[in-house]
């Protein structure tokens, strides 16, 4: 009775997945009790007994692409059927599956532009059937039965056809609200600057003009906006899967600090898993589920893997602690350099070379090999195949003007940067021969990829020297040390990134505001410091050993030397001493919630 009394939702079903699982589910559950009956009571439940209560009509989705929901409801029809022969299988008995009942609660429209509560129901009469695997509607029914006759024993052979009532659609009534019991789903994940301008409407219409850096929310944190107001005041459970930035980067401060500050609790979660398709090409995304309601659970419970964790508390980044959030600042949270991004030529090209464009190009106009450079964005760095840049900035015009080739491609960045629309590039081009962003220190510097993939367990990062240049998809740390560098490419820095950061799709997105100006860094002694140093430098002298090596081969979780994994595992200690953690026993996620308790206290200084 109870398993029949409980209603579910699905706000972005699709074919009704969902949907059917937990139907499948409950009749499961369902049939484990009718056996335990029908053991306990055989006989003496008699005739009239009728077994089946969980019904297809306890559930309930919506679904923009019509041909969804057609697939969904009749998803929900072929499970029904499934259900019920494996009930017959267990009473020992026919039960009469036919003729099949109206389902109208897959309901075509946009989720975010409907009240939850109130599903438009559509007034249509009972489909007829001819047998298990033949539908047919009503108007069909006359050449059914001439078909019949012109076919015996043919795909109809001697069925008889079943004309059902008409019955107007669901139990309950079209303007009674409905109370749902759980809410789930996967909704649809698209990032904030790739929305089509009706995504960004309903963007608008579920969060409102006044929300908190609206624009920078991904279009599937609409549902749980729109479910937590949904289940104000009632007991309802949810709990999506999402892409895992729904707990990363700014969504964190931008999405769950509102919801939490209303009364949102999360009661379960599972941490980052991959969820890969069952397409021939294998395509996979990074997938969180979180389980949340207004009313707290006593029984907490983080999943990471196959790991279930009993915790008294998950805050927005799915970490066991308290609710901190980590909000984007301009400049370091501690006493350490600031870092900013590379250059920004808006070129269109005109400056930027591979190798061979390079030599190609010297070879027309000889003088112009003075004024190239290396250029490295994050893939290049990475690789160690940088590409190489026409750096006319501090050419003087005498020189220039004796460069016909080069010329031509400072009138072209010129021509380029008068036709754009934007106020800033245009006033560029009153100085075609400099960068919109210009980074370029006259010592050497950190690099840190802004990119890299997730499948590394160290982001790479390195030196480089005055004479290169980086592009904007690099971060830069001037006047750094081997200490800076330590701290950085350490265990405890990257766990950091992982939780805090965001992702471009599944790779690790470093963010200046967010990573590095937030990142607490701990206060060594000197002893400490020194033994950091001495670790850095021996992660660059493990590097040494394979010159003809990128970092992209060497930082592969399969081809890492040994030598390099042994001189991170060492840097890795002694950053964590320096933190006063425990490298034996302390696990990653441990580690951030750690350092997330020491941002939560360096900021409550500032106020």
């Amino acid at each position: 009775d109870k398993l029949a009394g409980l209603k579910f939702l699905d706000p972005a079903c699709g074919s009704g997945n969902f949907l059917t699982e937990t139907y499948i589910s409950l009749r499961r559950l369902e049939n484990e009790a009718i056996q335990i009956q029908s053991r306990d009571n055989g006989p003496s439940l008699g005739a009239e007994f009728t077994p089946i209560k969980v019904d297809i009509h306890q559930f309930y989705g919506i679904e923009i692409n019509d041909f969804a929901v057609s697939v969904a409801t009749t998803a929900l029809w072929i499970a029904e059927s499934q259900m019920m022969a494996e009930t017959e299988r267990i009473m020992q008995m026919d039960l009469n599956f036919l003729p099949l009942k109206s389902y109208h609660n897959i309901v075509e429209g946009n989720a975010l532009r409907m009240d939850w509560s109130r599903l438009k129901v559509c007034e249509c009469p009972e489909y007829v059937y001819a047998d298990r695997l033949n539908v047919i509607r009503p108007d069909q029914v006359g050449d059914i039965h001439s078909r019949m006759l012109q076919e015996p024993g043919g795909q109809y052979g001697e069925l008889n056809v079943v004309t059902a009532d008409v019955h107007f659609g669901p139990p309950e009534s079209k303007d009674a609200p409905i109370h749902y019991d759980y809410i789930m789903g996967n909704p649809p994940f698209v990032g904030a600057r790739f929305m089509s301008p009706s995504q960004k409407d309903d963007v608008i219409s579920v969060f409102g003009k006044r929300w908190p850096n609206v624009g920078n929310l991904d279009y599937v944190a609409c549902w749980y906006r729109k479910a937590s107001e949904f289940i104000a005041g009632s007991q309802t459970k949810v709990a999506f899967v999402s892409t895992n930035s729904i707990c990363q980067g700014e969504c964190v401060a931008n999405l769950w600090k509102p919801l939490i500050e209303e009364g949102i609790h999360i009661n379960f979660a599972h941490r980052t898993f991959r969820w890969d398709s069952e397409s021939n090409r294998k395509a996979h995304v990074h997938c969180v589920i979180v389980g949340f309601s207004r009313v707290e659970s006593d029984r907490k419970i983080l999943y990471s893997g196959e790991l279930a964790t009993k915790v008294s508390h998950i805050n927005g980044y799915l970490l066991e602690g308290e609710d901190v959030f980590v909000e984007s600042r301009q400049h370091p949270l501690c006493d350490v350099p600031e870092i900013g991004m590379g250059n920004q030529p808006i070129d269109d090209g005109n400056y930027l070379f591979t190798e061979n464009e390079m030599l190609t190009f010297i070879k027309t106009e000889p003088a112009s090999e003075k004024w190239f450079k290396p250029f490295y964005g994050s893939q290049e760095f990475i690789n160690r195949k940088p590409r190489y840049c026409l750096w006319l900035g501090d050419c003087p015009p005498n020189i220039l003007r004796s460069m016909p080739n080069c010329l031509r491609r400072v009138e072209a960045v010129r021509k380029f940067r008068f036709s754009s629309k934007r106020v800033s590039t245009i006033r560029l081009a009153d100085k075609p021969t400099r960068f919109q962003t210009e980074n370029m220190p006259c010592t050497d510097y950190i690099v840190i990829p802004e990119t890299s993939s997730e499948r590394r367990k160290y982001v790479p990062i390195g030196f480089m020297g005055p004479d290169v240049l980086c592009s904007n998809a690099i971060r830069i740390m001037p006047d750094a040390t081997l200490y800076h560098f330590g701290i950085l490419t350490s265990n405890v820095h990257n766990g950091w990134l992982r939780v805090v950061g965001g992702r471009l799709k599944s790779d690790y997105r470093y963010s200046k505001d967010i990573v590095y100006n937030n990142f607490p860094w701990p206060g060594p002694n000197d002893s400490q410091k020194t033994r950091i140093e001495q670790t850095a430098q021996g992660i660059l002298d493990a590097r040494a050993k394979f010159p003809d090596c990128s970092l992209a081969d060497l930082y592969d979780e399969v081809t890492m030397p040994a030598e390099l994994r042994k001189a991170h595992q060492e840097n890795d200690k002694a950053v964590m001493e320096a933190y006063g953690f425990d490298w034996r026993r302390m696990t990653e996620s441990e580690c951030v919630a750690e350092l997330l308790k020491m941002y939560q206290k360096l900021t409550s200084k500032e106020k």
